[in-house]
């Protein structure tokens, strides 16, 4: 059946007030369903973590409820999911924590594709250990990121290797199994940066080949926390700097401090507004999340295709990348506007958009497009519809037209 985007979109209090929103890749809409959960936690006595009392037993029960809806998300075992403020802050401190086993002569693998979060904290603690860090190139035309080259930079003291499963900059996926495949062959771990690629798709751990993924729930209609995956036993392995009264357990042993315990209620409940996207799914929760999303991709997807063949339309504008598998994420430039300008006018006009390099720092520092402001980008969620991809087109000719620059 069609996806159902007045009732998807019904779901989504904010959308109520008459914003166009492009912006999904830097947070999306909460679902009422979240705002709900969070509220309702707030309201109600909870205690700190304690099986000694009611309100204690709560806030267990919520760390446990998240922690089974993000396995159910990413084909996951919930004790092996650890919960964090963020995608960024979780990477930095598994990094630390491999980190400490290097040596001089072991190997990295990073991604120039890679948000920043999958790079630079790598980067830092490969330099704290003496050890080498080694680029992976995506092809500056395409945007893809080639396989091939990791039977190069990958070797015996290759430690870990880094890789994005969807580009938030051009939306680029890469082969990731086939280069999981390769790193494991030489016993190197794969940390997998899902934060872009998980809310346009289902997504399973093992087929990824993932040994970590990182996602964040405020990036698929939920609140700003996120979560890193990996087999429990994996966790088992590894001991983080901790404080020495603070649970030893796993994955307990990697989350600092108090959790906020509302904001878990809420990752519970986005998990279980993806799982209802599609009404018609039958069976687990795991089950209906794949066929929720497969519907919302297709959805997604068929929109893209309409933008990108609206842009290629219109000669004054130049799109980045041209990647033969993309999450539905977009960047371009006006010719004559720099990218900030550009946001700004379409923002005067309702749509929200982001511009500069989005954090994708080495993509637009090697295409040299960084220190001139980066590039527009245009990122689609299962809220939105033909009509918002139509109207955007149009409104980026009425900029043009105002700027004196041909659009069509």
């Amino acid at each position: 059946m069609a996806f159902d985007i007045a009732r998807t979109r019904a779901a989504y209090p904010a959308l109520t007030e008459g914003f166009t929103h492009f912006d999904g890749a830097g947070g999306t809409q909460t679902a009422a369903g979240v705002i709900d959960a969070v509220t309702d936690v707030m309201r109600t006595a909870v205690g700190n973590r304690s099986a000694a009392f009611e309100p204690g037993r709560r806030s267990l029960e919520v760390v446990a409820a998240a922690r089974q809806a993000v396995a159910d998300l990413l084909g996951a075992e919930p004790d092996g999911v650890v919960l964090g403020p963020s995608a960024t802050a979780l990477t930095y401190t598994l990094a630390r924590t491999l980190g400490a086993g290097w040596r001089p002569g072991d190997e990295v693998v990073v991604s120039r594709l890679d948000h920043d979060a999958n790079v630079r904290p790598w980067v830092q603690a490969a330099e704290a250990a003496g050890a080498t860090v080694r680029w992976a190139e995506f092809d500056r035309h395409t945007g893809e990121l080639p396989t091939g080259q990791y039977a190069d930079l990958v070797g015996e003291r290759t430690r870990l290797v880094a890789v994005t499963a969807g580009s938030n900059a051009i939306g680029t996926v890469p082969d990731v199994p086939a280069i999981a495949k390769i790193a494991h062959s030489v016993g190197a771990l794969v940390c997998v940066d899902g934060v872009h690629s998980v809310p346009h798709g289902p997504t399973d751990l093992a087929s990824l080949g993932a040994d970590v993924l990182v996602t964040s729930a405020y990036k698929w209609s939920g609140p700003h926390l996120a979560a890193m995956v990996a087999d429990p036993a994996r966790w088992a392995a590894l001991r983080p700097a901790k404080l020495v009264p603070s649970s030893d357990a796993v994955p307990d042993r990697f989350e600092y401090g108090t959790p906020s315990f509302a904001l878990l209620a809420g990752v519970t409940a986005a998990v279980d507004h993806l799982a209802g996207l599609d009404p018609d799914a039958v069976g687990d929760r795991r089950a209906r999340l794949r066929a929720g999303l497969a519907a919302a991709q297709a959805h997604e997807e068929a929109l893209l295709d309409r933008l990108l063949a609206g842009l290629a339309a219109r000669p004054a504008i130049t799109v980045y990348g041209s990647p033969a598998r993309r999450c539905p994420t977009v960047s371009f430039r006006v010719a004559g506007m720099s990218p900030v300008a550009t946001q700004q006018a379409l923002g005067e006009a309702g749509f929200c958009l982001s511009s500069g390099d989005y954090y994708a720092y080495e993509y637009f520092q090697t295409l040299g497009l960084r220190d001139s402001g980066g590039a527009v980008r245009a990122s689609i969620y299962h809220y939105n519809t033909v009509d918002e991809v139509d109207r955007l087109l149009a409104e980026l000719d009425a900029v043009a037209d105002r700027t004196g620059t041909m659009a069509r």
